[in-house]
C-alpha cells in the first residue's frame, strides 16, 4: 500500500490516555468504537428512561419520513443494516403496532397514528437536547470536518456502504 503524503505516521497501540502529540499515531478502528460505544449507551440509556428504544425512534422517523409511506417489508430492508440483528427491525414494527404507534392501511403500508407522531415528535426534542450533550464544546465546522475524515477513511478501504 502507498502512503498518500510524504510522511509515513507509525501505528502505536491504542491508548486512552494518549496526549495530543501522540493522536497522529492512535488507531481510528479503536477510537471510533469507544466513539461510537459510547454515544450509542447514553442515547439507549436516556431513551429507556422514557421506555423507547432507538430503533424504535427510527421506525418512527422512516414511517413519518417519506413522500408514500413504506411497507413493512421496506422499513425491515432499510434499516437493519444499523440493527443488532436481522430481526430487530421486524419485532420494532411489531411493537409500534401493539403500542398503537403504527398502524397499517388498506394498501398495507405503515402509518404513525397520532400517538405515534406525538412520540416521535417528542422523541425529536428529546435526542435534539441528547445531541446538544454529545457536541458540547464541538464547532459545526470541527463535526464537520470530522465526519470528512471518517468518510475519506470509509472510502479508503472501499467500503462503499458507509458513505
Amino acid at each position: 500500500m502507498r502512503s498518500l503524503t510524504d510522511t509515513t505516521t507509525d501505528q502505536a497501540p491504542a491508548d486512552p490516555g494518549a496526549d495530543d502529540d501522540s493522536l497522529a499515531t492512535q488507531p481510528i478502528g479503536y477510537w471510533s468504537g469507544v466513539v461510537h460505544a459510547a454515544v450509542t449507551r447514553h442515547l439507549r440509556d436516556a431513551m429507556a428512561r422514557i421506555d423507547v428504544t432507538q430503533p424504535q425512534y427510527w421506525v418512527l422517523n422512516r414511517v413519518n419520513g417519506g413522500p408514500v409511506a413504506p411497507s413493512r417489508e421496506e422499513v425491515v430492508i432499510q434499516l437493519t443494516p444499523l440493527a443488532d440483528g436481522p430481526h430487530e427491525i421486524a419485532r420494532v414494527v411489531d411493537q409500534l403496532l401493539h403500542r398503537g404507534w403504527l398502524r397499517i392501511d388498506a394498501g398495507q403500508r405503515l402509518q404513525l397514528t397520532d400517538a405515534g407522531e406525538a412520540a416521535r415528535l417528542r422523541l425529536r426534542e428529546s435526542v435534539t437536547e441528547l445531541r446538544a450533550v454529545v457536541h458540547e464544546g464541538i464547532s459545526d465546522e470541527e463535526y464537520v470536518a470530522a465526519l470528512k475524515v471518517l468518510r475519506r477513511m470509509v472510502a479508503n478501504v472501499g467500503d462503499n456502504e458507509g458513505s
